[in-house]
């Protein structure tokens, strides 16, 4: 269970990249990303499988059919993890006319009731705005600059849903629910100081700064999202004097 609803809160960041290239036993590491690119040769059982979740679950949060037929290049987007079924083996028939949209973000410059209230994770500077361009995508967090070795904070008191390795981009990653469909995301660390399972308070230390994934420079990439919608997390962190 604990691995199922860490895959289902990984719907981790920004899509996924293109997988040409990659090592072949990428295709036995578990798929971290919000979105998955399919490649050649892919069966949908596999990538249900690597996402941890089951293939209904998949196939229903893409509108998929059986025999549920692939083509490479083709996105598929990991279900939201209030679509998860808390039991696999009772999963019923997918239903089209049940499945849930993403939430909408709410309008520029509005907080939304019932989120967490956010700490700073680190004290670097922010070298990288939320909707900043970022080799061609809108960057679904801030970027903050940080030496090597620094602290990294819990932005708010939570439950530590992921702790490990995301092969494609980020590196090593901590994901921490916050209750209400609120996650933060922790990306680019160098040493990770918690696990899976386990219950943090607000500003406890989590990570130390390094450089991982695709990062060229120490540093740290941090996210807010609600279900599977990036938020500014400008918006919900304090004013720095």
């Amino acid at each position: 269970m604990r691995r199922l609803v860490a895959a289902a809160a990984l719907l981790f960041l920004t899509g996924s990249l293109a997988a040409q290239g990659q090592p072949e036993n990428l295709l036995e590491r578990p798929i971290a990303a919000w979105t998955y690119t399919v490649r050649a040769g892919d069966r949908l059982s596999e990538i249900a499988r690597r996402m941890g979740v089951s293939i209904e679950a998949l196939a229903a949060a893409n509108r998929m059919s059986p025999p549920y037929i692939l083509r490479a290049g083709q996105v598929l987007k990991r279900p939201d993890p209030a679509e998860m079924p808390k039991r696999i083996a009772t999963l019923p028939a997918p239903r089209p006319a049940a499945r849930r949209t993403p939430e909408p973000a709410p309008a520029t410059g509005r907080r939304e009731a019932g989120a967490p209230r956010l700490a700073w994770p680190t004290s670097g500077a922010v070298t990288s705005r939320f909707g900043a361009p970022v080799k061609g995508l809108a960057n679904n967090g801030i970027d903050l600059a940080a030496f090597a070795g620094m602290t990294v904070h819990a932005a708010a008191a939570g439950k530590v849903v992921f702790a490990g390795t995301e092969p494609e981009r980020f590196g090593q990653l901590i994901l921490i629910e916050h209750g209400g469909g609120w996650v933060t995301a922790y990306a680019y660390l160098g040493q990770v100081r918690v696990k899976e399972g386990q219950t943090v308070k607000a500003r406890q230390i989590i990570a130390r700064i390094g450089k991982s994934g695709e990062a060229k420079r120490p540093g740290l990439h941090f996210e807010l999202r609600k279900g599977t919608a990036p938020r500014n997390p400008a918006l919900y962190l304090p004013i720095r004097l």
